[in-house]
């Protein structure tokens, strides 16, 4: 897409196929892109965790994931998680009828187990008691980011140098240097359009990448368009700047200021919560001008650092 250009897309749902016996794995994480390993260290113990061996007895067979307690299993022995036992009626490796069997002994085991950081392979080096693992991960530093991508559901992860690449060279987003910018959206007969995002445009400020979101869709019965601007890193991060927009047209405007925020937060996340620049329809055709049945709009942009 040439700078300022007007692709666009519709809104559609996309559903992921499901593994064997049904079931989606609870995490592409470590499919999906080669991770860079980092050195850093945050809270918990840092070292080696139990016996590995120990720890392939608590992957699920089904979802791959570690097994916490109440762990069952099939009358041969064969385990697998809770989640995953709500979801098949036969064992995933013999195929006998599962039953309510719950492994009492694997359960203490892993207790007394001290375990490694999902995110190890990803650079987190430290080591946790079963009980406090998974409360760490979900706000671990190296937990991998999604896509941002908008309009279509996209399951590749990865951390930011990663997704900047996937974003150039499968997403083809356009990518800017520089911290203002003006950018047009062009787009006929607009009443046609409910729900519709323009392509993700990327810009890199700072030494960090912010990703400009535009689309149309409908505030109650209401057609809006809204533009809002997400950074492409963690939300402390994302505090340290601000930014504004403003789109306008004889002799009237309207303006915003925020602050970027983290795609931790998903895309639709922050159109729900309204946090960007909202403008109604019928004022976004009048800044177009003409006979309003094209949509014509400028953006203007801006992007600063907070002083410290």
């Amino acid at each position: 897409m040439a700078p300022g250009g007007s692709n666009y897309q519709d809104i559609g749902d996309s559903r992921s196929g499901y593994a064997d016996y049904g079931i989606a794995p609870e995490s592409s994480e470590f499919k999906s892109s080669p991770f860079r390993k980092s050195s850093a260290i945050t809270g918990g113990k840092h070292g080696a965790g139990s016996n590995s061996a120990v720890h392939e007895l608590l992957e699920c067979p089904v979802c791959m994931n570690p097994m916490y307690p109440p762990i069952h299993q099939c009358p041969n022995g064969h385990t697998l998680c809770h989640k995953c036992k709500k979801k098949v009626h036969v064992c995933p490796i013999c195929r006998h009828e599962l039953g309510n069997i719950r492994c009492l002994a694997l359960e203490k085991i892993a207790e007394s187990l001290e375990l490694p950081c999902r995110y190890q392979i990803f650079g987190c080096q430290d080591i946790f008691t079963y009980q406090t693992r998974l409360l760490h991960e979900q706000s671990c530093r190296f937990r991998p980011y999604n896509c941002p991508y908008a309009g279509s559901e996209c399951a590749v992860t990865g951390d930011i140098q990663y997704l900047v690449t996937h974003l150039k060279d499968d997403h083809k987003v356009d990518m800017h240097d520089g911290c203002t910018f003006n950018h047009r959206y062009v787009k006929s007969n607009p009443q046609e359009v409910e729900n519709a995002t323009w392509m993700l445009t990327v810009f890199n400020c700072f030494g960090h990448q912010f990703c400009l979101h535009f689309e149309a869709f409908n505030l109650g019965l209401a057609p809006v368009y809204m533009a809002f601007l997400r950074f492409m890193g963690d939300d402390d991060d994302a505090k340290r700047f601000s930014y504004s927009l403003e789109v306008g047209g004889f002799s009237r405007k309207l303006t915003w200021q925020g602050v970027p925020r983290s795609i931790r937060d998903s895309h639709k996340t922050v159109r729900d919560s309204l946090d960007g620049l909202i403008i109604q329809r019928s004022m976004a055709l009048f800044f177009s001008g003409g006979d309003r049945k094209e949509l014509k709009l400028k953006i203007a942009g801006r992007i600063w650092r907070e002083p410290l």
